[in-house]
């Protein structure tokens, strides 16, 4: 780290008095004195004018996008019996409108209370008449735009996923979204059944015209480097979970 030093002028302008040691006039015609001072101040400074990505959020972006692959892989050799979901499918749903054409928000919130009673984060049934189809899904590692491209990776990261529990433990409404707080648990279907458990909270953001979800962001309340230490933890298996 290099220091440096820095030097500004700084003029303050005294009271107006009426003598000859004066270096100004005013508008009103009084002689102004004005003093200056000169400060210094010493800073550290880095040399280095850009950095990188921070290498755990690059191995975070790496994991997601290879956890996305092997879903797809895994989807591909998934008989048909077993990638029909096991929670139930969600029926069709019309969205009710406002006088303006929009989406009524006590609809689409109580939309998003029931998706979560389907585990939508791993089933991938939620009640895609409430989102827009170009909504953007975002979280720690990434983000992308797509209704179909989110609940693919929904239903392939399900899975993987031997057991699962994923509670709504609370909401909150503010004027351009809504939060809904969450907490989740599974066994992962590996050999060693790994157990992910972490709480966090997402963001719906509703389009201004539509009244739709129109981005879609997930917080995590686990440190990154965490969530991956738990996926080499061998573990027994998830007492109160359901599948």
């Amino acid at each position: 780290m290099a220091s440096s030093l820095s030097f500004q002028s700084i003029t303050t302008v005294t009271h107006p008095y009426s003598g000859d040691g004066g270096r100004g006039r005013g508008r009103d015609g009084l002689l102004l004195r004005r003093k200056q001072a000169t400060v210094v101040s010493c800073r550290g400074q880095n040399p280095q004018t850009s950095k990188g990505p921070e290498p755990e959020n690059v191995f975070l972006k790496i994991a997601w996008y290879g956890s996305e692959l092997l879903g797809i892989a895994a989807s591909v050799f998934r008989s048909p019996e077993s990638s029909s979901p096991s929670s139930p499918i969600v029926p069709v749903f019309e969205v009710p409108v406002d006088c303006s054409g929009r989406a009524v928000r006590v609809a689409v919130v109580d939309s998003i209370k029931q998706d979560f009673k389907r585990s939508y984060f791993v089933t991938g049934n939620l009640t895609p008449e409430v989102y827009e189809e170009k909504c953007e899904f975002a979280d720690p590692a990434g983000s992308f735009k797509g209704l179909a491209r989110f609940k693919r990776n929904c239903t392939n990261f399900g899975s993987l996923i031997e057991k699962s529990n994923m509670k709504l433990m609370k909401w909150e409404n503010f004027e351009d979204k809504g939060v809904g707080h969450w907490k989740f648990s599974c066994v992962m279907s590996f050999p060693w059944k790994p157990i992910l458990s972490a709480t966090g909270y997402t963001e719906y953001y509703f389009d201004s015209e539509s009244g739709k979800i129109c981005r879609h962001v997930e917080h995590w309340n686990v440190p990154k480097i965490a969530l991956f230490k738990q996926l080499l933890r061998p573990s027994r298996g998830l007492p109160g979970t359901q599948n």
